[in-house]
């Protein structure tokens, strides 16, 4: 009894080290591995049906729905690094060109922005009537932009990487996402039974509609804006339209993208197109966030919409952008347990209460 014991805790102890080190070697790759698994999830119904198409041959359907998602994410990413790499090369030249030919006095229309507006229209008018202020500190402006845009552009290339890293990721889960299913499943059951596989479910389902919600409507706003622009004759149409999907995302707004861009059109004296950008912007734009998102979000879950952006502002405070997807999800599954043992502890109570005819 006591060797059996004994082997017992060796084999504890090296399955425990064996688990350690598998987290070691696996934790630089934990989110891209985490985009994978949503991506896949998201998008299996297209996969499925890619599968149909190719008559059961599931690596060459992963390998098409793979091509699909590369052309999909990284495409419009590559795009728009080509279109704004020789501007940005170009902006400390363009800055200090400018400062030196000195600034022209601010229209009239600066000194009516709310709250802002005069400072902005006193700070302007010294500079233009004192340049050296700002001409002795333009170098080191320049240096400091340039050295932010280096930072910037480091941290763009390591997201872009991981998201590369991601859709390569998805072929294998594609191809062997149908066992990985059932195999988690299996052990599901095995360990909590009917109740894991609800969650399961409760988690898949949370998950594609955050997915749906959040990625559909951000798609719908780049769509809206990208055409708004485009009629409104605003330069660079398409990388705004890119910035636009991009703010919707991460929850920001696309008012940040389409305010400039009236406030642009105004500048440049064209007043029908800038009323029409405002216009459009507020109530289009922005109005289709307000019954898109909770549509897709409310058709795959039973957590309340408040929750739902609780989740979301929360988890990207906790995990960054993967948190739009992890915090939702964690919560349904909180709240799917505690909606379970309410209605249980409910019917217990229930029947205590009913009386017992003789």
């Amino acid at each position: 009894m006591e060797t059996d014991r004994i082997e017992q805790l060796a084999v504890i102890a090296i399955l425990g080290v064996l688990v350690v080190g598998c987290v070691v070697v696996l934790q630089p790759f934990f989110a891209a591995l985490l985009w994978a698994v949503i991506l896949v999830c998201s998008t299996w119904p297209a996969f499925a049906w890619i599968e149909r198409r190719c008559a059961g041959h599931r690596s060459l359907a992963a390998l098409l729905m793979t091509l699909v998602l590369a052309a999909a994410l990284l495409g419009p990413i590559v795009f728009v690094g080509s279109s704004i790499t020789g501007p940005l090369k170009a902006l400390p030249e363009t800055a200090r060109a400018l400062i030196e030919r000195g600034l022209p006095q601010p229209p009239d229309w600066v000194h009516e922005i709310p709250l802002v507006g005069e400072r902005v229209d006193l700070t302007w008018r010294e500079i233009v009537a004192d340049p050296k202020t700002l001409g002795g500190n333009v170098d080191q402006v320049v240096r400091l932009g340039t050295d932010w845009m280096l930072q910037m552009g480091a941290r763009l290339g390591g997201g872009v990487l991981e998201l590369a890293l991601s859709v390569i990721a998805t072929f294998f889960f594609y191809r062997d996402g149908k066992v990985a299913g059932e195999t988690l499943h299996a052990i599901s059951n095995k360990l909590a039974g009917a109740r894991a596989t609800k969650l399961i479910a409760v988690a898949e389902t949370t998950m594609n509609s955050v997915v749906y919600g959040i990625l559909g409507t951000g798609l719908a706003q780049a769509l809206l804006a990208t055409f708004g622009f485009v009629l409104a004759g605003v330069p660079g149409a398409l990388l705004w339209g890119f910035f636009t999907f991009l703010l919707s995302i991460v929850m920001i707004g696309a008012p940040l993208i389409w305010l400039p861009a009236t406030i642009w059109l105004l500048s440049q004296g064209r007043m029908e197109w800038g009323i029409f950008m405002a216009v459009w912007g507020f109530f289009v734009v922005s109005g289709v966030d307000n019954f898109l998102k909770p549509y897709f979000i409310s058709r795959g879950t039973t957590l309340p919409l408040l929750l739902v952006f609780c989740g979301v502002l929360g988890g990207v405070l906790a995990f960054g952008l993967l948190g739009i997807f992890i915090g939702p999800t964690l919560l349904a599954i909180a709240f799917t347990l505690i909606a379970e043992w309410s209605t249980a502890e409910r019917k217990k109570a229930s029947a205590v209460d009913e009386p017992t005819w003789p």
